[in-house]
Parts: structure tokens; C-alpha cells; sequence
């Protein structure tokens, strides 16, 4: 698609949009914020992010979009979820940039940076953030996915929940972040269609992979923040592209260890910490069950990290299939229905 036709859908969105736009800003302005995009936080899938400051001295991050290779979608995305939303653990959009081809996104300063920076370690488990702290991150999480879920005027499947895009202000607080692949829906749907998959492959349910596994709903948001919990309490990745095929899958050595009352190896931990770490183990268990139907709701999900891990039983061990064994089979690439039910 043309960068003229990508940018006359922008602009018609735009025009829609309604008053409760965040501010416009030019790429000029941008270029000012960011001192001539000097300093750089990262870079993902969707463009590049630097530091910038607003006129009131507000630190800012200024996600540069890549230049568009279709309809605008991802940009859209961005702007229609999260620029109406204020919740205490979704990012918040203050301004954006559409100056032809040339888009940004303009966001509160996140000075901890992602999730992903304190809990993956080459050695074994030794906490960069105290329990306590690494838990509210997890009910925090739970909580901002709960409102996209049900609080909403129109709701949001993210689709992409993973340690990468789970900001920390200065207090740890967890902030969800980028919408780029996040579907909206209204109450009143029971199916809306989705061409392709989305999402990355570790943290993606198997129904967004394949309809065989069953319909995409809510709970497929459900799955990915299940391998975000494992991902948390064990401090390395569900998946590992370089890993030997012969190496026990993550999730399943959780379920073996939990299951055997053995040692969890999560670092010297006990009593309310190893009760913390055996919770949110248990609770991302249930979440990753491959049957969407046997999984909990994000209400439910926030109940049980909120409750009394004694009070919650391991769910029936699932056939567990890692991602690079489902990367095998045959993904559906036409139309997949989703149930949001």
C-alpha cells in the first residue's frame, strides 16, 4: 500500500477520532523533545524509543514508528486503545505525531525501563527486586489486563502481553504497553474475525496460533500472562530458540517440581516469599491450560494472586507442547474466528 493511501486512513481516523484526542504534535516538535533523537531507550518490532522532555520539564519516551509498510494499523492501534485510557497500570498516551509518513507516539517516562531487565539472569535465581515488590508487579499486571478486559467502554485484547512490554515507573509500578497488535471489541460481539496470527511465539496461546486448539478470546491474553508468571518466578525464558530440543519444557518442570512438593529453585526464599513465588506459579499454571475454556478469567486470575495460595490446587496437567514443537505444525494462515465470550 502506497504511503499516501496509509496516510489518508491515519488522517480519517484521526478525523473521527473525536475531541478526546491526546495533543498533535509536528515532527518538528519531536525532533525538539528528544534533542534530535539523541538518546535512545530501545528499539522493537514497530520503531525505535528516546528520551525526551515536554515544555514543562516532564520526562517523556517517544516511540518513532518504522516506516509503514501498510494501511497504517499498528499506529491506529496505538492511538484508538490507549489514547482514551487512564488506568494506574496501563501506559498513558500524552500526544502523538502524524506528519505524512513520519509518526510518533509520545509516553510518561518510564525510568525502571521493561520487566524483562530484572528477571532474566544467566546465573541462578538471584533477584534483582525484592519478592514482595516482583509480586505486586504480577497483581499489578493482572489488574491493568482486567481493565482492558471488562473496564472499557470498548474492550482490548492486547495480544502481546509479554515481560518486554510491562513498563516500571520509579516506584515499580507495572504500566502495560504497546498496543500495536491489540484487537478492540464491544460488549455486544460474541465474534469478531482475525486474519493471521499475532503475538510472539512463547508468549502466544495456541489458538492464536492454530483454530484447531479452539476459538481466540480474552483468555488467549490469559495464556501469555500465565508464561509471564513462570517467566517471573523462574527467571529465565519459557522459550529459548538456541535450547536443546532434549531440555525439559519450562512449564512442565514447574508443573513436575510443584506437583512432587520438590524445591522450586527460585533462589534461597521461604515462608511468605516461597509462598508468593509457589502462588504465582500455581495461578500461571491454570492460565496456560491449552484448552481456552479451562483457563480463568483475568477477574478470576486477579482473585486468585490476591488470595491465599494454600487455599489453590495445582489444575490437571495439561499435554504440555512447547512453542518450537506447535512451530512445527501447520499454522492456519486464512480467517480465524474469535469468540469473546
Amino acid at each position: 500500500m502506497s504511503k499516501g493511501v496509509e496516510g489518508q486512513n491515519v488522517e480519517e481516523f484521526l478525523r473521527n477520532y473525536g475531541n478526546e484526542m491526546p495533543t498533535r504534535y509536528s515532527y518538528k516538535d519531536i525532533k525538539k523533545m528528544t534533542n534530535n533523537l539523541r538518546e535512545k531507550l530501545g528499539q522493537g518490532g514497530f520503531g525505535s524509543v528516546y528520551k525526551g522532555k515536554l515544555i514543562d520539564g516532564r520526562l517523556i519516551a517517544v516511540k518513532v514508528l518504522a516506516e509503514p509498510k501498510g494501511s497504517g494499523e499498528e499506529f491506529i492501534n496505538e492511538v484508538a486503545t490507549i489514547g482514551r485510557i487512564h488506568h494506574i497500570n496501563v501506559v498513558r498516551l500524552l500526544g502523538f505525531c502524524a506528519d505524512g509518513w513520519k509518526k510518533a507516539l509520545i509516553y510518561d517516562f518510564m525510568p525502571n525501563g521493561s520487566l524483562e531487565r530484572f528477571i532474566f539472569f544467566d546465573k541462578p535465581r538471584s533477584h534483582c527486586l525484592h519478592w514482595e515488590t516482583l509480586y505486586k508487579v504480577a497483581l499489578g499486571t493482572s489488574r491493568g489486563l482486567e481493565y482492558l478486559h471488562r473496564g472499557c467502554e470498548t474492550r482490548i485484547l492486547h495480544l502481546d502481553i509479554k515481560p518486554h512490554n510491562i513498563l516500571l515507573d520509579e516506584d515499580f509500578c507495572p504500566k502495560i504497553s504497546d498496543f500495536g497488535l491489540a484487537k478492540l471489541y464491544s460488549n455486544k460481539q460474541s465474534v469478531i474475525s482475525l486474519t493471521g496470527a499475532r503475538g510472539t511465539i512463547g508468549y502466544m496461546a495456541p489458538e492464536v496460533y492454530s483454530r484447531s486448539f479452539g476459538v481466540v478470546s480474552h483468555k488467549s491474553d490469559v495464556y501469555s500472562f500465565g508464561m509471564l508468571l513462570l517467566e517471573m518466578v523462574g527467571g529465565r525464558k519459557n522459550f529459548d530458540q538456541q535450547a536443546n530440543s532434549s531440555e525439559v519444557y519450562f512449564p512442565d518442570w514447574v508443573y513436575s517440581r510443584l506437583e512432587c512438593g520438590g524445591d522450586l529453585e527460585v533462589g534461597d526464599i521461604k515462608g511468605e516469599e516461597e509462598e508468593m513465588a509457589k502462588r504465582m506459579m500455581v495461578v500461571g499454571l491454570w492460565c496456560i491450560q491449552i484448552n481456552p475454556t479451562d483457563r480463568p478469567s483475568i477477574t478470576k486470575v486477579v482473585e486468585m494472586l490476591d488470595g491465599n495460595s494454600q487455599t489453590l490446587v495445582l489444575p490437571p496437567k495439561p499435554s504440555f507442547s512447547s512453542p518450537k514443537k506447535r512451530s512445527s505444525l501447520e499454522s492456519d494462515s486464512g480467517h480465524t474466528e474469535m469468540s469473546i465470550l
